[in-house]
């Protein structure tokens, strides 16, 4: 929500902040909106306009593996604390590759978080970055469903969790790639959803089962926000048919299709030495296409939509199209029969 005030200026606590709370405060409420804004309030100066919101929880899922879940969760949460946001990474998935990633042990995790053993500001890893914090999973997790099964309401503890959490201004889920116990409890947390996907039939057909979830959970919990914001392919390389067909297949999924972030997270190998580097992409390589790709998505997150990109992502297309042209021809009929093929088996 965006909200009009006077001038571009920095809010500092004190009679100006209170002032300008009460003011937004009138607004909200002429607007039909929160009865309260709560003093945990975030407000950040855009343009001569105030962008006010409570905490933002995007969750990354796809039901398929090896789709870039991580890497994308990682570099969601790092782009956006590079940009000024206070920012939590949780790992939801019992692999534990953030904490591979980004080469940090903690002594407690997500396992001790779910099991009430521990607190939310115990197993916080603080200052991985300027401004990011994390949550580890470890293998241990793997335990939870069973451990679990008694609970009441055992779907909504993360929820119920980070209920009075108010430090930060979004929290990152990475997931596990199942539609298990601890998969809906990220989804009943989050309110947002991104969606990496490979570029092969499986990754699509996984994309689609886990849309398929989000829609079961939305009709067990109608009550609950839960939005798609963006279908990202991942490991896309746009000179062959693979690519060019399940991105074609994805653009006319009737459920996913216009969420569909273009041109997507081009095949880059720095990515790989980022990771084995435990760096994210800028730190590692910040010239690489890559660094570019998953700067464009950290944008999109930050306008909570895909339709101002609109315009940038068609130029793009225009560029690459104007500069392969021949060989677009050569093999568009090749892609159409393959995006066709992979369209019948989703």
């Amino acid at each position: 929500m965006f909200l009009e005030i006077q001038s571009e200026r920095e809010l500092q606590p004190g009679a100006a902040y209170r002032a300008h709370r009460a003011r937004i405060q009138d607004q909200v409420e002429s607007l039909g909106g929160w009865h309260k804004i709560p003093e945990t309030f975030s407000w950040y100066c855009v343009s001569g306009k105030i962008e006010g919101g409570l905490m933002r929880k995007l969750a990354v899922v796809n039901m398929k593996g090896g789709v870039g879940k991580t890497t994308t969760a990682i570099h969601i949460a790092a782009g956006l604390a590079m940009r000024g946001r206070k920012v939590l990474l949780i790992d939801a998935d019992p692999q534990g590759n953030v904490g591979h990633t980004l080469n940090i042990r903690p002594p407690h995790t997500f396992e001790e978080l779910m099991t009430g053993d521990a607190a939310l500001d115990t197993v916080v890893m603080r200052g991985v970055r300027e401004g990011l914090d994390v949550v580890v999973s470890t293998p241990e997790a793997f335990s939870l469903e069973r451990r679990l099964a008694g609970e009441t309401q055992r779907e909504t503890i993360l929820a119920r969790r980070l209920r009075n959490e108010s430090h930060y201004d979004v929290v990152v889920i990475d997931t596990s790639p199942a539609m298990n116990l601890l998969t809906f409890n990220a989804l009943l947390l989050a309110e947002e959803l991104i969606i990496p996907v490979g570029m092969d039939l499986m990754a699509v057909i996984g994309a689609r089962q886990t849309y398929n979830g989000v829609l079961q959970v939305r009709d067990l919990w109608p009550e609950r926000k839960l939005d798609l914001l963006a279908v990202v392919p991942t490991f896309v390389h746009s000179g062959n048919h693979a690519s060019r067909a399940t991105l074609d297949a994805l653009s006319r999924d009737p459920a996913v299709g216009q969420h569909v972030f273009e041109p997507g997270i081009r095949q880059c190998i720095d990515l790989n030495y980022a990771t084995a580097s435990h760096q994210t992409i800028w730190e590692y390589a910040p010239r690489s296409r890559a660094a570019g790709d998953y700067a464009s998505l950290v944008d999109v997150v930050e306008r909570g939509t895909l339709k101002s990109a609109a315009a940038k992502q068609e130029q793009k297309r225009g560029d690459r199209n104007a500069t392969d042209g021949r060989s677009e021809e050569r093999t568009s009929e090749a892609s159409a029969s393959r995006a066709a093929e992979i369209q019948t088996h989703v």
